[in-house]
């Protein structure tokens, strides 16, 4: 057995297997043994598949991550013969017959994935309480949450069962995670990553796969190694001129940074989130920036009301094309009682509203663009507050009634109204204020572990760049790196 394999990020495992130092059969049943002590108690990998990884290092591993361990989101990561459940009852059989073209570019790179790993049901929420799997819980404190909708894989990887796993991100789902779990978790820029063969344009371009890091040269390297359009991509990120891992190598000029304790979409922040903020500035500030408080244009209630509604008819379509895949339709006891609300609220929205909500998001898109002429990134803490407590955002009282009542009345039109779907969000954007705006947007995004709180709860702070400008905001995650490491930090579980 590998002792020491919890120590290594993935880069560094991967040298030590093309130096011969060890093999991808002492790696594999290092994270076995590391995944059979720590799963139990959060719940990260709903899906073992030690023997699939068994048999693939019999074979010959190439590429710049051969022989390293790890796992993919059991959302949207298609590997052939394998179920995709999407934490959902609804799929829980459905077997795809093909790749997802990501997974086919992971396993090029030379990875061995053993597992997949735990989301809400079709990663709506930004918490991992599924009904079908449980919820998964975070390292650093079993009780609170590891995030959403990628919280199994933050959960593993803050656990040490594996140095990098995949996730995806449309609302937050990677940052989020990230913050909870103190991780890197980056949001590359639309195009920047395939969503192939048999999907499109997913969310309207919202989502975005990448993986959960402990180091930003995995990050970087990760993103070398997956990145660039497939057959027939709906969106393409330009090519960087150099590799993001040698880009990444070199400090960045001086930048031009704002930042803003103000939610963009939130109403309130966290004391702990705003020290984090302060002190990251005053970081920032020492490396020779230039640091500007300013934010954003974004309209609370218009951006709210237009994400929600597309959120809810992409949901509607996701389940109504399910019934190619899984032969049949979705019934009642399918799927869980909000994600049923969710549906029934997609459905009652019509044609023009899909219209105006996607103008919407537009101008908001042309108006921050235009912002950020003026700086080079902006800072703000990923998060509105610290990980809270698992099952805190589960609907309740008022919630839960109006769920209910829109499972069982027909008041589809009533849910989708402005008033009822700020009111039912309100606590989900105060939770996530910051993260969805650049999944509209389609800059790259990213969250860095640099502060904890009083009671030792990691707080993430996002740093957000223009357009395909992945390179630039790699080279000042790897600058606050340097500053202010976060590696030898363990939860201590």
């Amino acid at each position: 057995m590998f002792k020491e394999y919890a120590h290594y990020d993935a880069t560094g495992l991967a040298e030590l297997v093309a130096r011969r130092e060890v093999t991808p059969a002492e790696l594999l049943e290092a994270a076995i043994a590391r995944a059979e002590a720590v799963n139990p108690k959060i719940n990260a990998i709903v899906r073992p598949l030690y023997e699939r990884a068994r048999a693939r290092i019999g074979q010959p591993l190439v590429g710049p991550f051969a022989g390293v361990p790890f796992l993919i989101k059991d959302l949207l990561a298609d590997l052939a013969g394998e179920p995709t459940s999407a934490a959902s009852r609804y799929f829980e059989n459905y077997r795809p017959a093909r790749d997802y073209e990501l997974v086919r570019r992971y396993q090029a790179a030379g990875l061995v994935i053993f597992g997949k790993t735990n989301t809400p049901e079709l990663g709506v929420t930004p918490y991992t309480e599924p009904r079908l799997f449980g919820p998964a819980r975070n390292p650093w404190n079993l009780e609170r949450t590891p995030g959403g909708s990628s919280g199994g894989s933050a959960a593993a990887v803050a656990a040490g069962i594996v140095p990098m796993a995949h996730g995806n991100d449309g609302g937050g789902s990677i940052r989020i995670p990230a913050s909870c779990c103190g991780l890197v978790g980056l949001k590359p820029t639309r195009g920047r990553i395939p969503t192939g063969p048999l999907r499109g344009d997913l969310w309207h371009g919202w989502v975005c796969d990448h993986v959960l890091t402990r180091s930003v040269r995995d990050c970087a390297a990760a993103l070398d190694a997956t990145a660039g359009p497939d057959a027939g991509a709906p969106h393409f990120a330009p090519p960087p001129p150099q590799p993001f891992l040698e880009t990444m190598r070199r400090p960045p000029r001086k930048l031009r940074i704002a930042y803003t304790a103000r939610p963009l979409v939130g109403t309130q922040m966290h004391a702990e989130c705003a020290a984090g903020l302060e002190a990251c500035v005053a970081l920032l500030r020492d490396l020779g920036h230039e640091v500007t408080e300013a934010a954003p244009p974004v309209p609370r209630e218009a951006f709210i009301v237009a994400f929600g509604r597309l959120v809810a008819g992409e949901t509607a379509a996701d389940l109504a094309a399910g019934a190619a895949l899984v032969g049949h339709r979705v019934r009642a006891a399918d799927i869980e009682p909000a994600t049923r609300a969710l549906v029934r609220i997609g459905r009652a929205v019509n044609a023009e509203e899909v219209g105006l909500a996607l103008r919407t998001l537009a101008q908001i898109t042309r108006d921050i663009g235009r912002w950020f002429e003026s700086y080079d990134a902006l800072l703000t803490p990923t998060l509105g507050r610290p990980p809270f407590p698992i099952g805190e955002l589960q609907p309740r009282g008022l919630d839960a009634l109006k769920i209910w009542l829109t499972n069982h009345l027909p008041i589809g039109g009533l849910a989708k109204s402005a008033r009822e779907m700020l009111a039912f969000a309100a606590r989900t954007f105060d939770w996530i204020p910051n993260t969805a705006v650049f999944n509209v947007t389609g800059q790259p995004s990213i969250s860095l572990p640099l502060h904890w709180s009083a009671d030792g709860l990691p707080v993430g702070m996002m740093l957000t760049a223009r357009f395909a400008e992945d390179a630039l905001l790699l080279q000042l995650a790897a600058q606050l790196e340097q500053a202010r490491p976060w590696q030898d930090r363990r939860p201590p579980l």
